[in-house]
């Protein structure tokens, strides 16, 4: 019974990596032709196409979670392997949770309507704002690579000094334990941001509606549905965000305990937040949903 619930969820996940990678390929390859064709890109197109590349890595690093789960063994494992496959899931990460954050931003100050001072001179210099923000962020992925490169070389001198398997095994456990610590706490900041963005964007909208019912206007107007619809792409971001991260902790307690079964559910779960929230931007987006429903027509023209 186990075996065929794994092969399900097996089916699941690999279902998902198909259907984020073309979600998230779709909106890298219409940015690309349109960077090709206009010699340039707006600085949301700049974020939805770095956001793209950086979830698909992070499906592929989840993929290969999976595949390690079922057929490797870290304890075994080529230290340069190990620090390449450890590099590349905090990179995939860490971009994939600050270029979402940063779109959160980049919606606040081009949507809100707020008189103060301060959040007026932001306004006017957006792409100063989002390119300082994104050369910012690498301040905390140099500090994340090395607080995990120093537990992963206190691992390495614990595998050194003792050649029985559970004392392998519990200092990689412990190795585990310490890298989900760190990606907690090195998520907090830019979660957070996001957090602030998303309840300023209601009190703006709030303030907006209030506005308009004193005007005596009607609620269908283009600041409104750009509002709801900025509102709608972060409170999914936020939902999908929160379930990736608590399977990711999930599976790391199933993992611990060798339960095959539940760590491969949790990792299909995680798999939702980078595949499906990039549709989710895809439909929220009136030139990638215009080129969407384009390509929806001429694939139904050719069936």
């Amino acid at each position: 019974m186990e075996s065929i619930l794994i092969s399900v969820f097996t089916l699941v996940i690999v279902v998902l990596v198909i259907f984020g990678n073309l979600s998230n390929g779709f909106i890298v390859l219409i940015n690309c032709i349109d960077w090709v064709n206009k010699r340039k890109l707006s600085t949301v197109d700049q974020i939805l196409l770095l956001l793209a590349i950086s979830r698909m890595g992070l499906i592929w690093e989840i993929l290969g979670s999976w595949f390690s789960m079922l057929h490797y063994s870290f304890l075994h494992v080529d230290v340069t392997q190990l620090r390449i496959i450890v590099l590349s899931w905090i990179l995939t990460n860490h971009f994939s949770l600050w270029f979402a954050t940063i779109l959160s931003i980049f919606y606040l100050l081009k949507i809100a309507t707020f008189s103060r001072p301060i959040f007026l001179y932001l306004k006017w210099r957006i792409k100063t704002v989002i390119l300082t923000i994104s050369l910012g962020t690498w301040v905390f992925l140099i500090l994340n690579v090395t607080q995990i490169n120093t537990h992963l070389e206190d691992w390495l001198r614990r595998l050194e000094g003792n050649s029985t398997r559970n004392s392998t095994g519990s200092g990689y456990a412990t190795f585990e334990e310490q890298a989900m610590f760190d990606m907690t706490l090195f998520s907090l900041i830019p979660f957070t941001m996001a957090l602030v963005s998303f309840l300023l964007l209601i009190f703006s909208l709030w303030k907006h509606l209030h506005n308009m019912r004193l005007g005596s206007k009607g609620h269908r107007d283009p600041r409104t549905k750009a509002h709801v619809n900025a509102l709608k792409i972060t409170i999914s971001f936020f939902l999908l965000y929160l379930a990736y991260f608590l399977s990711l902790f999930t599976a790391w307690l199933f993992k611990t305990h060798q339960n095959r079964l539940m760590h491969v559910l949790c990792l299909s779960f995680g798999l939702l937040y980078p595949s499906s929230h990039s549709f989710i931007l895809i439909l929220g987006n009136f030139k990638l949903r215009q080129d969407f429903l384009w390509v929806l027509r001429h694939l139904k023209c050719g069936l």
